[in-house]
């Protein structure tokens, strides 16, 4: 046999407009999208579903480590909640003490996708998870820890697995290591999957299968779309997308975007990066949670004084759809309704999106690039303006016509109690948006996005969330 018979194309050059055609298909061969709202209510009334709060010692097989303080598992597997102390030289606080949660282990976030009718559909899954606001969201076909798909937990297996663990399942589309949440958990990744299946599929009454459209549809939509699904969804290599005709000619900048040329080069945009997180110095060291400097613990809450930033608490669950029907966890509590928000400009016809390089205390690279925009608005009232997050006035105060996507979306709703942002894409005045921009922030085109997040930890989940939304827009439009 000669060597060139084994030689593969680098890379699948009809994928991406197999994804842009599910992307402009906004109803499904298998489940009108008007027939959605049907369904979920549907899933909502087939299981019970409930959560409440508990105090820290009707924790079961949960406890604090007699020497560190340490909410820690009686398994040794799952996550434990430790302390943090962080020193930055960037920023109006440049140290702090924190509760943080640390899950060594890499768990699966993946979409399984197969054709019906010619176009991908996704299998998406309307999952409980005990920190959503309205508990039952959609979610990727798989979403579970190491801890769960292994099954410490003693539960049922996780449906559809094998299509994402064992070789020859079905042909993967996409598979990076992606951060999550740098301000609460300490150096976690999970595996952001999408995998396409070859032949049938068994049908479960928890699971629909949805095109990108019918899911960037729903994006519009408050507390529908889980963040789960978000971060897989935005590592999708979508392909061009016609929009020349658009009537509006944001949507037809937005398309562009995915193809057209850039203010920046890539490797001045990475150049940049490079130099940022070579020139911020951020220095996170664990530290026992008991006696965290500037923090409380009562019978229900580890808190602040002040009530700021969020809390450790602790809640029951009972949700028939799991895999384990009844358990208690830890949780952490954001203080306040976040924004996240993009910022963006039309350049030579070209959306740009207004990137900051942002610190946080559990990235593994100490920077990310993040939102404009990103934080609890509650937490900067004390601060003189200089000091509160640039850009935040223009999402607390937009002015008329500026505001081109919003909508309330929560984060992982699995290790997070009622954390919610109101995700925005704005597209302000150009003199509040200046080509010059401010340092620690830079203009990067949606293809470029989308390039950048097929590798590991240089877009965060926030970012990676709003990417989602953007590619929803672009479903939307006519």
């Amino acid at each position: 046999m000669s060597p060139n018979t084994l030689l593969r194309p680098r890379a699948d050059v009809e994928l991406p407009g197999r994804l842009a055609d599910s992307l402009t298909t906004t109803e499904g061969a298998m489940l009108p999208t008007g027939d959605f709202a049907a369904w979920m209510d549907q899933m909502r009334g087939a299981h019970a579903f409930r959560v409440d709060r508990i105090p820290f010692d009707a924790l079961d097989r949960w406890s604090f480590h007699p020497d560190t303080g340490n909410v820690v598992h009686d398994s040794g597997r799952f996550f434990t909640v430790e302390g943090l102390h962080v020193t930055t030289e960037a920023g109006p606080h440049r140290q702090w003490h924190q509760p943080i949660i640390k899950q060594a282990e890499v768990g699966i976030l993946g979409i399984l996708v197969k054709e019906f009718d010619g176009v991908l559909h996704c299998l998406m899954q309307a999952k409980m998870e005990p920190g959503n606001p309205n508990l039952l969201q959609l979610s990727p076909t798989v979403q579970a820890t190491r801890s769960n798909y292994t099954r410490v937990h003693e539960g049922a297996p996780v449906r559809y697995l094998d299509h994402f663990v064992k070789p020859g399942r079905g042909r993967v589309l996409a598979d990076v290591l992606q951060s999550e949440h740098g301000a609460w958990f300490h150096r976690k990744n999970n595996r952001n999957m999408i995998v396409e299946a070859d032949g049938d599929i068994e049908d479960h009454p928890d699971f629909r299968w949805l095109t990108l459209g019918q899911i960037g549809e729903l994006l519009h939509l408050d507390n529908v779309v889980n963040m789960d699904a978000r971060t897989v969804l935005a590592c999708a290599p979508i392909g061009a997308v016609d929009r020349e005709g658009a009537a509006d000619p944001f949507v037809a900048a937005l398309a562009r975007s995915r193809q057209a040329g850039a203010l920046h080069s890539d490797v001045d945009l990475l150049s940049w990066f490079t130099a940022e997180r070579a020139r911020q110095s951020v220095r996170a060291e664990r530290v026992p949670l008991a006696a965290l400097p500037g923090w409380v613990k009562g019978t229900h809450t580890i808190d602040r004084p002040d009530g700021r930033f969020f809390r450790v608490t602790a809640v029951s669950v009972e949700a028939g759809s799991r895999e384990v029907s009844r358990w208690t966890q830890p949780l952490i509590e954001p203080r306040g309704l976040g924004v996240t928000a993009f910022v963006t400009r039309r350049i030579d016809g070209v959306l740009h999106v207004l990137m900051r390089a942002r610190a946080e205390a559990g990235f593994l690279g100490a920077l990310e690039l993040g939102p404009t925009v990103q934080c609890v608005p509650a937490n900067h009232d004390d601060l003189p303006p200089e000091d509160r997050p640039a850009f935040l006035g223009l999402a607390l105060d937009p002015a008329p016509g500026t505001v081109r996507y919003e909508a309330v979306h929560s984060e992982e709703g699995g290790r997070f109690l009622n954390a919610v942002s109101r995700y925005m894409i704005l597209e302000p005045a150009p003199e509040q948006a200046p080509l010059d921009a401010p340092p620690g922030f830079c203009w990067a085109t949606v293809g470029q996005l989308t390039s950048l997040v097929r590798h590991s930890n240089y877009v965060n989940v926030q970012a990676r969330s709003l990417l989602a939304c953007l590619n929803g827009m672009l479903a939307r439009a006519r």
